[in-house]
């Protein structure tokens, strides 16, 4: 349950209540990172902002890259794509990367692909992340739940 004055924060695309969720995966999408419990509407760049500045941060080691959405600021450590060119797998489906850019945006698709498929195999393992399930619980009972389901999935 949101209290009624922060309700329009926490208001999704689909008009429920939602959270945005910032999270890391390694290759065996394994969760390396959660951050959960912001309102639905806030950028996924203040998000970042946060998590790198918490007393236990999201750690950008040297040398390493997160990938991040075009959502995200560009930052070192974290690469985004190019904007304006194309980026989904399906765009190159009729033909190929035709320039460095494409290429790099090809590969970056490919790659945060795997966050996507970590957080679909969360919410089929767990359909109360996903079932609408917001409007019964508080926003900490929410985030607890969303971060027990990803130490879970850990194992």
């Amino acid at each position: 349950m949101v209290p009624r004055a922060q309700a329009p924060r926490f208001r999704g695309r689909k008009d429920y209540p939602t959270q945005n969720v910032l999270a890391a995966c390694d290759f065996d999408m394994k969760f390396t990172y959660v951050l959960a419990g912001w309102e639905g509407t806030t950028s996924d760049s203040r998000i970042l902002k946060d998590a790198l500045t918490r007393e236990d941060p999201l750690r950008i080691h040297e040398g390493k890259f997160y990938i991040g959405d075009a959502e995200y600021m560009l930052k070192r450590g974290l690469l985004t794509p190019y904007r304006g060119v194309k980026y989904h797998l399906k765009e190159y489906s009729a033909r190929g990367p035709q320039n460095y850019r494409e290429l790099f945006n090809l590969r970056h698709s490919s790659l945060r692909n795997l966050i996507e498929r970590t957080f679909r195999v969360l919410k089929k393992r767990f359909p109360i992340i996903s079932s609408g399930t917001e409007a019964h619980y508080s926003v900490d009972i929410m985030t607890d739940i969303i971060l027990a389901c990803c130490i879970l999935h850990n194992f």
